[in-house]
């Protein structure tokens, strides 16, 4: 069957007001990113909704991997942190470093948006794909300073950016019930991924 799946993000959730966040969990994005994306989904559930065209959307948390970018404003935190922990410069955390974020491998990622092209199960859905695991932003940098071997890397922080969502934590019960999606790869304890 063919079907239209649409990537959103977790970025419509704004921060998490109960975590783990399932889908029912209120939509309230903090950036304009998040509201673009929000905007996306309304359309594609008005095309299910209206002609009945099978669509799915998803939410991914946070994805990290190869060829994640660290270029401007939208660069991807974890490259960020390892490009500058491995030039010897500090790494920069915007406010306090307590925000949180749900890391989801990128191969796990993308095999649960392929999954949502096949499964008939998915359509009409929202589901979100996330791993599960929350991980604080400065322990993140101490993860890198320490898988790079840089035990004395320096941390500095920069004021809290505009709209910065706290707290991000997902409940992926429905992606495992309706894509077999599974988070197979941690964050913690595995190679750094290449960039």
């Amino acid at each position: 069957m063919k079907r239209f799946v649409y990537v959103s993000s977790s970025e419509v959730y704004g921060t998490a007001r109960a975590v783990p966040i399932t889908e029912e969990h209120p939509t309230l994005p903090m950036t304009v990113y998040g509201a673009s994306k929000l905007a996306g989904e309304a359309y594609t559930r008005a095309f299910w909704e209206t002609y009945r065209y099978p669509t799915v959307v998803l939410r991914p948390f946070n994805a990290y991997g190869p060829r994640c970018h660290h270029e401007g404003d939208s660069g991807e935190v974890i490259p960020k942190f390892m490009l500058r922990c491995l030039a010897g410069k500090p790494m920069v955390i915007f406010g306090d470093g307590t925000q949180t974020r749900d890391f989801t491998f990128v191969g796990d990622t993308a095999s649960g948006i392929l999954e949502a092209g096949f499964s008939d199960g998915s359509v009409g859905q929202t589901i979100n794909l996330g791993s599960g695991k929350e991980v604080q932003v400065r322990e993140l940098a101490d993860t890198i300073a320490q898988l790079l071997d840089r035990p004395h890397a320096e941390i500095t922080h920069a004021d809290p950016r505009p709209g910065d969502v706290l707290r991000l934590l997902a409940d992926s019960s429905k992606a495992k019930t309706l894509l077999r999606f599974e988070s197979t790869v941690a964050l913690r304890g595995t190679s750094p991924p290449r960039i």
